[in-house]
């Protein structure tokens, strides 16, 4: 006779509030079933798998037994909350994940009372849940703050300035430590566990505080050996010294696919009267998924897959990664100058160093979630005669921006910004776009910033600042594919400030900064048919701006356009203040920028979200039309 299938508890859990109806013996399904449905979306959708797959168990324990979302429950990055959309309230739609007009990829104040902080860059939530306690403890509201940080998050300084500041928060204040890499802990089991549940009790808490009392009627020398005899005693035991140190009671660590140990433990932690407490949990990224286990690399951000044979969607063949011309170019450059070296924060294989590392370990360096340090550091070595190349995302360079400031720029040094990601981002969303590095960068005294048109740009720009060194130099460059171009032979070292013309023309002028240069071309050609001859000059160059080029163009040309991938105060907002300094646009000339909105864009398919930006062809073409007609409506108007 066969079993019975179990019932479906999934389907009974719409929001936590039916999760708390759930007997504690329901939670190990519960969890299964909630795997299962993560696995399927994200093959649907694609996205990031193994760090949901790894805090399935503990984003479920955690609603069981907080009361969210009165109790704040904020994840740091974000990558992981997949499970926690699908329990509260989002299951309908996580299916939608990353999709335009769909669920985002991290938590969003806007998409639920569930999410109370948007986060998508790392080594935030300790911060947050401080601000969220204390502001409940002022105020005399109940509830507590819940911040789940990865290991990995924990490299980040913020981290550690928001637990020096943590004890003020009291018990209102919990930090669960995800530790997925087992960089922290010793091995766990009955044991560890054992202990968790104990020293979390209510009973020993009690006797602790007990034990305080009577320690502060000794002696203060006393009175100091019993509190160090207690920290160290536990810290032997389970490896919490240095939280303890930063004000907070460290439970751990435990084994986060456990619900038996998970659930008591979280329990009395939420009625404990102790102040901060820090629960360290041990996971593994990809938990309960073959193919995920096996690569957690490979897993952690995926295409569509076959959820049964773990295999990927390849995406159609073409040209290869801007990130992996990036990190060939630098790799020939560096085979003949043992100078260089690379750095990058937490991203090797996304920035492409991780083949620079393959090639020259010696001379790279991965420091970690820890931009400013990694800008300082690249200081420090152009300081000492190295050619450092900090290969960073456009979106965590603004991390570092005092750094850069402060370390590199006012100081002249020759360091080397590969700035990927730049521009829109697609799925990602608003907190990984590339919107602001031109501006932020080409506002800085002694700072040289380039943006790549193509992958023969992108390569001529990395063999440029290799062999720049009489300041702080930048490329960016987007994600995605290049246009299909051959690489040269020999890279071609670029005058410093000095554009190129393109395609010659007499009444249209378009200057390009970057890959929009493939919709200028288009738009060109549609000008033409409409009887407009058009110049496209491809600036390469943001700072310092090339001048001579744009006095020639300005001198020839009835309507100048500017168009760029970055926000106001980018190419257009230089163009626009030396024409006015010179008194260029004195005789009539029609001057239009065209750049990102003042806006915060929700993920899409790139080409849509340039739509949306309006920095597509028909867009360029509109822009012009429009300032000829109104040119010749004030020419007419004054002939009248």
């Amino acid at each position: 006779m066969t079993a019975e299938p179990a019932t479906p508890l999934l389907d009974t859990v719409d929001t936590p509030a039916d999760l708390r109806k759930l007997k504690p013996a329901q939670m190990r399904q519960l969890a299964d079933e909630l795997r299962s449905e993560m696995i399927a979306a994200v093959g649907q959708t694609g996205g990031h798998l193994g760090s949901g797959l790894g805090v399935v168990e503990l984003t479920a324990a955690i609603h069981y037994v907080f009361d969210t979302p009165r109790d704040r429950l904020i994840f740091d990055v974000g990558h992981q909350a997949y499970p926690h959309k699908i329990l509260t309230g989002r299951r309908d739609r996580i299916r939608t994940l990353r999709q335009g007009g769909g669920l985002s990829g991290f938590t969003k104040r806007s998409e639920s009372e569930y999410d109370p902080f948007g986060a998508a860059h790392s080594s935030t939530s300790i911060s947050a849940a401080l601000g969220f306690a204390t502001a409940n403890k002022i105020s005399g509201a109940p509830g507590k703050a819940i911040a789940v940080i990865g290991d990995g998050a924990m490299s980040a300084g913020m981290a550690y300035e928001a637990m020096n500041n943590a004890e003020a928060a009291g018990n209102r204040l919990v930090v669960i430590l995800n530790d997925n890499d087992m960089s922290i802990a010793p091995p766990v089991g009955g044991l560890s566990s054992y202990l968790a549940r104990l020293v979390s009790s209510g009973r020993f808490l009690g006797f602790r505080e007990l034990a305080r009392k009577f320690a502060r009627r000794l002696p203060r020398p006393l009175q100091n050996a019993a509190r160090k005899t207690d920290e160290y005693a536990r810290g032997m035991a389970m490896g919490g010294t240095l939280f303890e140190e930063l004000g907070f009671y460290y439970v751990g660590p435990i084994d986060g696919h456990d619900m038996d140990a998970l659930i008591p433990v979280l329990e009395n932690v939420r009625d404990a009267d102790e102040g901060p407490c820090l629960i360290h949990v041990v996971t593994q990224k990809g938990k309960g998924y073959g193919p995920a286990e096996k690569s957690a690399d490979k897993y952690h951000g995926v295409q569509k897959f076959d959820v049964v044979t773990g295999e990927q969607k390849k995406s159609a063949g073409g040209p290869p990664s801007y990130t992996n011309i990036f990190a060939k170019a630098l790799i020939a450059e560096a085979e003949s100058d043992n100078r260089i070296c690379a750095i990058t924060a937490a991203m090797p294989s996304g920035t492409g160093l991780d083949k620079f590392a393959q090639k020259f370990p010696e001379r790279s360096f991965d420091v970690g979630i820890a931009e400013q340090h990694a800008v300082t550091f690249a200081a420090g070595l152009a300081a000492q005669g190295m050619r450092p190349f900090c290969a960073i995302y456009s979106t965590f360079l603004q991390r570092a921006y005092d750094q850069v400031v402060h370390d590199v720029a006012i100081q002249n040094l020759p360091v080397r910004f590969a700035i990927d990601r730049a521009g829109l981002v697609g799925a990602d969303g608003a907190t990984h776009a590339g919107s602001f590095d031109v501006t932020y960068l080409a506002s800085l005294p002694n700072m040289v910033v380039m943006a790549a048109a193509d992958e023969v740009e992108l390569t001529h720009m990395v063999h440029t600042a290799a062999h720049y060194d009489d300041g702080p130099i930048a490329f960016r460059y987007p994600r995605g594919s290049g246009v299909g171009l051959d690489l040269p032979a020999e890279p071609e070292r670029l005058e410093i400030g000095k554009g190129r013309i393109v395609r010659e023309g007499s009444k249209v002028a378009i200057l390009s900064l970057g890959t929009r240069l493939g919709e200028a071309r288009k738009a060109a050609d549609e000008l033409e048919a409409k009887g407009l001859s058009t110049t496209i000059a491809d600036m390469r160059f943001a700072k310092p701006l090339d001048e001579e080029l744009i006095r020639k163009l300005i001198a020839s040309h009835e309507v100048v356009v500017t168009i760029e991938e970055g926000s106001i105060g980018g190419l257009g907002a230089h163009v626009l203040t030396m024409a006015s300094d010179e008194g260029l646009t004195d005789g009539g000339l029609k001057i239009r920028t065209m750049r990102l909105p003042d806006a915060f864009l929700d993920h899409d398919a790139p080409d849509k979200q340039y739509d949306l930006a309006g920095l597509n062809a028909p867009q360029i073409v509109d822009t012009v039309l429009k300032a000829l007609r109104h040119n010749s409506a004030g020419i007419a108007e004054a002939s009248a």
